[in-house]
């Protein structure tokens, strides 16, 4: 598919996405228990929470095993031809300049990415994903049940597209980059469409 038709794709879910945001929003304005910023953007947001999944070597994996680190959150598939590849480049590019820059801050920082296509994703196709970007970067996938918790805790939407005549699909899917507190607690959506300098800058502003 061409970039134009990934552009739409990548856009079929933004007012949906834009109104789960505005609906999770509705707690902002109050106190946060995790260390949140009181001017964080996403302060008090109900984004994020629990889940089961498994990384690249097929090891059960859950959200509290962060625990104590800020977490970098994104969902995608390995099978995308465009924005996904797009996307994590400039988070992880941007993770580098910030980790060269602070490099006593950049580990406390644990950058993810959610597989939304459990059919095609097995952890070794994750792996093989993340580890092209960054030995930093984890894989996560699961089962589709799992997938779909995870997704619904973060607000992500995604859906399935039609079935070539070949077997080969594209995923419809929001395409948000989280940064969540060491408590596990949304501060901000980080700028990867401004490019690595943003988004190193923002991990500056908020990661202490």
């Amino acid at each position: 598919m061409n970039r134009r038709a990934m552009w739409k794709a990548k856009h079929a879910f933004a007012p949906f996405a834009a109104i789960a945001l505005t609906l999770a929003l509705t707690g902002c304005g109050q106190k946060s228990s995790g260390g949140v910023p009181a001017d964080a953007p996403l302060a008090g947001a109900a984004i994020g929470g629990p889940f089961d999944l498994v990384d690249a070597a097929g090891k059960p994996v859950k959200w509290s095993d962060f625990d104590g680190k800020y977490r970098i959150v994104y969902f995608g598939y390995t099978y995308c031809p465009d924005v996904c590849p797009t996307d994590v480049g400039r988070i992880m590019q941007g993770f580098a300049k910030f980790k060269a820059d602070e490099p006593e801050l950049a580990a406390k920082v644990q950058p993810i990415f959610i597989s939304i296509d459990p059919e095609r994703d097995t952890p070794a196709k994750v792996g093989e994903f993340t580890h092209a970007f960054s030995d930093d970067l984890i894989g996560l996938t699961g089962t589709p049940g799992q997938v779909k918790a995870a997704a619904e805790a973060f607000k992500v939407f995604y859906r399935k597209g039609e079935t070539s005549a070949g077997g080969g699909y594209l995923v419809d899917h929001s395409s948000v980059t989280y940064l969540m507190s060491p408590k596990g607690e949304p501060i901000a959506l980080l700028p990867v469409d401004k490019g690595p300098d943003a988004v190193a800058a923002d991990l500056a502003r908020w990661v202490s």
